[in-house]
């Protein structure tokens, strides 16, 4: 099955963004404690450590507690890092951290953009979000560049995922319409207020489960992020 295949009719009643994207605010609100009880233990089973939080001050502090000092760390570009705090943790001009974006900014992108794509590839640690999480334990991410891709599939050593609630899907067929209907269409409004231009899901990720102690995810409570 593709994504293509799953894609659905948009309800006309749906709201459309100011920039005419159609979205479905039904994703925003956050899951019932039955069901991140049931998606924690799934995840669980699949490979992946998990922990649950009640806000993303938790989250960050959750977070905070395990980031190595010795280690290099790659931050996805996330809603979520950015309102947890951790991502000018990580890589803020007081930061602690070996951060990979803050060498990446040292660097030409016209003349080193292989190299940069590279080394952006393989951090001994990740920290990002995710789009969606299932019920079953499956976890959705999409993505325009893919860049964060390569690191959460295999090339870091660790994976860090901080996830709001509200990600929370029934099924796989539902987490990619939520990616759609309502991960998208707020990621374009964020690029055109930044870069003046829209977003696109060009590349996604389905991650059925991971090597046990590899992938950490921190489920909070409250909605946070896209």
């Amino acid at each position: 099955m593709t994504f293509q295949d799953i894609r659905l009719e948009v309800p006309p009643s749906l709201t459309r963004t100011k920039y005419g994207v159609p979205i479905d605010y039904r994703f925003s609100r956050a899951a019932s404690e039955e069901s991140i009880r049931i998606a924690a233990e799934s995840l669980t089973k699949n490979g992946f450590e998990v922990r649950v939080v009640d806000s993303p001050a938790d989250a960050r502090i959750s977070v905070e507690k395990i980031l190595p000092l010795d280690k290099t760390i790659f931050t996805a570009s996330s809603e979520t890092l950015r309102l947890t705090g951790l991502d000018q943790l990580i890589n803020g001009p007081d930061r602690k951290y070996m951060s990979v974006r803050h060498e990446l900014a040292k660097m030409d992108m016209n003349t080193q953009f292989r190299q940069m794509l590279k080394i952006g590839a393989v951090p001994d640690v990740v920290v990002g979000s995710v789009h969606a999480v299932t019920e079953s334990g499956t976890v959705i991410v999409g993505s325009g560049s893919g860049n964060q891709i390569a690191p959460y599939v295999t090339g870091a050593e660790k994976v860090y995922w901080v996830v709001g609630s509200q990600k929370i899907a029934k099924d796989v067929e539902t987490g990619l319409r939520r990616l759609e209907q309502y991960s998208y269409p707020l990621e374009g409004v964020r690029m055109h207020e930044v870069r003046n231009k829209g977003s696109s899901i060009r590349k996604i990720l389905i991650v059925y489960g991971d090597t046990p102690g590899r992938t950490s995810i921190v489920l909070v409570r409250q909605p946070i992020g896209f």
